[in-house]
């Protein structure tokens, strides 16, 4: 599943599928670990704990080391994914257009796809950063695989097409996921 080679603007996967390079990568990230609700926060108010700092800054050196670029983050308004956005594109030194979406807290399956189906046609390069259980049944939905999310998990969808309204109703193959190690 993961690719072999580039040749002349193209991805050539092991399983002998060649994409174009206009094709559509989402990447789908649960926020980091947070604290508990039990200190009297609301939901939508829990920041991230040590280890969830942790987790973010990994998946940011994670992708830097991949040489992932972005051309777009969504992400959640929610305080944890907001921290987890902040320290995942500052670890990554990545410089993306980023936009909170207050829909993408605690959305469904379906309400991530209107979300993904809006996104303009020049940005290839796509992340989402949310909460589950919306993002694993995302993940199924495009994958047809189920693959359990925790805290910090990311993953890598790549569609074979032009479009994001088209992505969102294909099968897209997963790539990888990373669930990144942190000391405890």
């Amino acid at each position: 599943m993961l690719f072999d080679a580039r040749e002349g603007g193209q991805v050539r996967f092991l399983n002998g599928q060649v994409f174009k390079e206009r094709m559509k990568n989402l990447f789908l990230l649960r926020h980091a670990r947070a604290v508990s609700s039990s200190d009297g926060l609301r939901d939508f108010d829990r920041c991230l704990s040590d280890q969830g700092r942790q987790q973010a800054e990994r998946v940011g050196k994670y992708l830097k080391e991949q040489n992932i670029g972005l051309d777009l983050v969504l992400s959640s308004t929610g305080l944890r994914a907001r921290e987890t956005t902040e320290l995942v594109l500052t670890a990554a030194e990545c410089i993306s257009e980023v936009r909170y979406d207050q829909r993408m807290y605690e959305a469904s399956r379906q309400q991530l796809l209107e979300v993904v189906t809006e996104i303009e046609e020049d940005k290839n390069q796509v992340l989402l950063v949310g909460h589950n259980p919306g993002l694993e049944e995302l993940l199924q939905r495009l994958t047809g695989r189920f693959e359990s999310m925790e805290t910090g998990t990311l993953a890598k969808i790549a569609f074979g097409a032009s479009e994001w309204a088209e992505a969102a109703a294909a099968k897209g193959d997963l790539n990888w996921l990373f669930k990144p190690q942190i000391s405890r």
